[in-house]
C-alpha cells in the first residue's frame, strides 16, 4: 500500500511539474515545442528573442533570465552549443543556481566536455538539485519527430523520472552508467558520424562524377554494405532526398562549426585515454578546413560533399 501510494503521489507531483527549456537552437526549439505539445506546463528562456516568442506562441511562457526560469521550474532542460554557454547558463550571474529550487531536476542535452558536466553535476548537487547528462542523437528531423535517441549519465535513483520527461522528446532513452557517460557515448557517437559522412561524401561525389545518377547510386549504396546513416537518412547530395539540410542549401541541420567542436572534444577525449584515433584526428582536420571557409562554416555538416564537389 506504502509502495503505490509513493508511486501515486510521484505521478502526481509530475503532472503539476514545470519544465523549464533553456535553448531554443535547432533542436532545442522543436524539443520545446513537443514538451507543451504534450500538455507540460513549460517555461523557456534563449538569447534569442524570436525563438521565445515562437514558443510563446505554441503555448509555452517566456523568461528573462535563466534564474527566472530556475524560480519558475521544477525540472529544467538545458540545450545549448557548447561548454562555455553550460557554464554561463548554470553559473554566471543570472544563473539558474541563482535561484534554483531544492529538488530540481537538471537534464543538460548539450554536448560538452565531461569533465565540465561533472563540474555542473558537483555545482547543482551542492545546491540541493539533481543533475543529468542526456546529449541526443537523430538531428533536427529527430527532433521534429520526437524521436531523438538520449544517452543519459547520472544515477539510476531518478532515472526513471528523467526518462518520463525525454520519452515526450525521444523514442529511445537510454541509462549510460554515472553522469559523464551520455556524453562519452555522445562523442564517440559523433566522432563515428563525421568520419562516415566524410566517406559518404567522397564516394558520392567519385560516383557522380563517373557518371552514375546520384539517386541511383545513393540508392544502391542505402541496400548493400556501404549502407549507413549517412546514406539513406540524411543523404549529404542535393535532390536525393526531400526534408534534409542537402535539400535546401544545407541550412539548418547540425553546422559544420558545432561538428568541429564535437572532434576537438572527442580528441581530448582520445589523448586523455591514450585510445589511437587515426581516422578521427583526420575528420577533424578536414572540418577545420571546411569551417575556414565562410561560405561552409555556417552551414550543416554535410556540406563537406558540396566542398568536395568543386574541387
Amino acid at each position: 500500500m506504502a509502495v503505490c501510494l509513493n508511486r501515486l503521489l510521484s505521478l502526481s507531483a509530475r503532472s503539476m511539474s514545470t519544465v523549464g527549456f533553456v535553448g531554443l537552437g535547432n533542436m532545442g526549439g522543436y524539443m520545446a515545442k513537443n514538451l507543451v505539445k504534450a500538455g507540460k506546463d513549460v517555461v523557456v528562456y534563449d538569447v534569442n528573442d524570436a525563438s521565445v516568442q515562437d514558443l510563446k506562441s505554441s503555448g509555452a511562457g517566456a523568461c528573462s533570465t535563466p534564474s527566472e526560469l530556475a524560480a519558475r521550474s521544477n525540472v529544467i532542460v538545458t540545450m545549448v552549443p557548447s561548454s562555455p554557454h553550460v557554464q554561463e547558463v548554470f553559473t554566471g550571474s543570472e544563473g539558474l543556481l541563482k535561484s534554483l529550487k531544492p529538488g530540481t531536476l537538471c537534464i543538460d542535452s548539450s554536448t560538452i566536455d565531461p569533465a565540465v558536466s561533472k563540474d555542473i553535476d558537483s555545482a547543482v548537487r551542492a545546491a540541493g538539485g539533481h543533475f543529468y547528462d542526456a546529449p541526443v542523437s537523430g538531428g533536427v528531423v529527430a527532433a521534429e519527430k520526437g524521436i531523438l535517441t538520449f544517452m543519459v549519465g547520472g544515477d539510476a535513483e531518478k532515472f526513471d523520472e528523467v526518462k518520463s520527461y525525454l520519452a515526450h522528446m525521444g523514442a529511445n532513452v537510454i541509462h549510460c552508467g554515472a553522469n559523464g557517460n551520455g556524453l562519452v557515448v555522445k562523442l564517440c557517437n559523433n566522432m563515428m558520424l563525421a568520419i562516415s559522412m566524410i566517406g559518404a561524401a567522397e564516394t558520392l561525389n567519385m560516383g557522380v562524377k563517373m557518371g552514375m545518377e546520384k539517386k541511383l547510386l545513393s540508392d544502391i549504396l542505402g541496400k548493400s554494405t556501404a549502407r549507413c546513416w549517412s546514406i539513406d537518412t540524411y543523404n549529404p547530395v542535393p535532390g536525393v532526398m526531400e526534408g534534409v539540410p542537402a535539400s535546401r542549401d544545407y541550412e539548418g541541420g547540425f553546422g559544420a562549426t558545432l561538428m568541429l567542436k564535437d572532434l576537438g572534444l572527442a580528441e581530448l577525449m582520445a589523448d586523455g585515454s591514450e585510445s589511437p584515433i587515426v581516422f578521427g584526428k583526420m575528420a577533424k582536420q578536414i572540418y577545420e578546413e571546411l569551417c575556414q571557409d565562410d561560405k561552409f562554416a555556417p552551414k550543416d555538416f554535410g556540406v563537406i560533399f558540396k566542398k568536395l564537389s568543386e574541387q
